[in-house]
């Protein structure tokens, strides 16, 4: 009966843990860039500017409305009423019934819907701008992820390597093959590699919590360490990525849809200076006789040509053609510097991985001598530092070699094309 209940409780905890392990998604760097496009939460919120945009094309499109204009005038002096009438009579009011309706100028209208549609286009280049940040926010939060969980598995797998040493020297003490020494010297690399472990393992939560945000889910997680997120570039020579970079990148095409919009602003200013007439009709019986007329009105510009606001739509042209300037040449800088990093970080990572086959295959002859009694548990502990120092190097060198791949994706506009 007791045995019963013992793999009862061992089944039970055994499909827990396989439930836990199913219910975690393992997400590649990937799977997290088309994730965030769908539901990032920072995303959604610069989506409304789109249908903000699309709603001033309507507004454009409108005609004005017509204008209803009444008055009506009583005599207020009984004396100077018409025989037999009193206060409410006709003869005794004159009612004005004016009904008119503004008369746009065509070029007034065609650059008022022209100027709102390059306002809707600006805010879908600016809505790609704000995903190519957003999605390079992403891959930097995946890859501070997929680089505390190695860190985190690289402590676990040196604690596994002392704990087995330490139940091995627990063994040789009670044949008195060592000292306790060497057990006490083990154990408390063990307990420090125990300390590490934890907060390695709170780090590497943190960045989940903060990938899953980007992410807009509440899926657990798991990051994809094995994963080789360094692809082939589309143009791996700095002036196809220049090229690239300047026909594709959102920010570039924002600058110069930014343009577009001032040019149109400038034809609808100067149309809004023409004058705009009020045309309509009038019903006015007066002491009840019924009048008919037409009404008819048109600002003189004189004084007023909207002169200003012309001359602030062509300072802002000549802005907006200086700043395409200072983001291609913006452009021209990061895709340099990036192109130059990741080649560095390139070289670097292949000297560490040769530094660390050495470490670990002295690190094996070393724990081989020690355990035949061939050297002191000093030299097997300076060579398991040795490669754990040599294991975390090479870990950095892969991550920043990471970190500038997906800085040069940013650069040269590609990182919404990582698949």
């Amino acid at each position: 009966m007791v045995i019963s209940k013992k793999i009862f409780l061992l089944t039970t905890l055994l499909v827990l843990v396989f439930l836990h392990v199913e219910g975690q998604q393992t997400i590649s760097l990937p799977q997290a860039i088309s994730l965030s496009r769908e539901k990032n939460p920072l995303l959604k919120v610069e989506l409304f500017n789109l249908d903000i945009a699309r709603a001033d094309i309507v507004t454009a499109k409108l005609h004005p409305n017509p204008v209803l204009n009444n008055q009506s005038l009583q005599l207020m002096r009984p004396s100077l009423f018409p025989e037999n009438t009193n206060f409410t009579n006709a003869k005794n009011r004159q009612i004005w019934w004016q009904l008119t309706k503004p008369f746009e100028l065509p070029a007034l209208r065609k650059y008022r819907i022209e100027f709102a549609e390059q306002g809707a286009n600006l805010a879908q280049k600016n809505y790609t701008e704000s995903e190519r940040s957003i999605f390079y926010n992403v891959a930097n939060t995946w890859l501070d992820a997929w680089y505390a969980k190695v860190n985190l598995d690289l402590i676990k797998k040196a604690q596994g390597n002392i704990d087995s040493l330490v139940y091995i020297n627990q063994f040789r003490l009670k044949n008195q093959v060592i000292t306790s020494t060497d057990v006490i010297r083990a154990q408390l690399l063990a307990d420090q590699y125990n300390l590490q472990t934890k907060t390695a393992s709170q780090e590497y939560r943190n960045q989940l919590q903060t990938l899953k945000f980007l992410l807009g889910t509440t899926d657990s997680l798991n990051i994809d360490a094995n994963e080789d997120i360094v692809k082939q570039i589309p143009a791996d020579k700095i002036d196809s990525l220049l090229s690239f970079a300047n026909a594709n990148r959102a920010d570039i095409q924002a600058a110069q849809g930014n343009i577009d919009l001032t040019t149109s602003n400038i034809g609808y200013q100067k149309a809004v200076a023409k004058p705009t007439p009020e045309l309509g009709a009038i019903y006015n019986p007066q002491n009840s006789i019924p009048y008919v007329g037409f009404y008819g009105t048109i600002e003189i510009p004189i004084f007023s040509r909207n002169q200003g606001e012309i001359q602030k739509s062509k300072v802002l042209q000549a802005q907006a053609r200086q700043n395409l300037l200072v983001v291609q040449q913006q452009v021209k800088t990061e895709i340099t510097t990036a192109y130059s990093s990741f080649q560095t970080q390139k070289q670097n990572l292949e000297k560490f991985r040769d530094i660390m086959d050495k470490s670990t295959q002295v690190l094996n002859s070393v724990k081989y001598a020690y355990l035949k009694g061939g050297t002191t548990i000093i030299d097997f502990l300076e060579a398991q530092r040795t490669w754990f120092d040599t294991q975390n190097m090479y870990n950095n060198a892969l991550y920043s070699y990471r970190k500038s791949y997906i800085q040069l994706l940013y650069a040269a506009g590609l990182i919404q094309q990582l698949k």
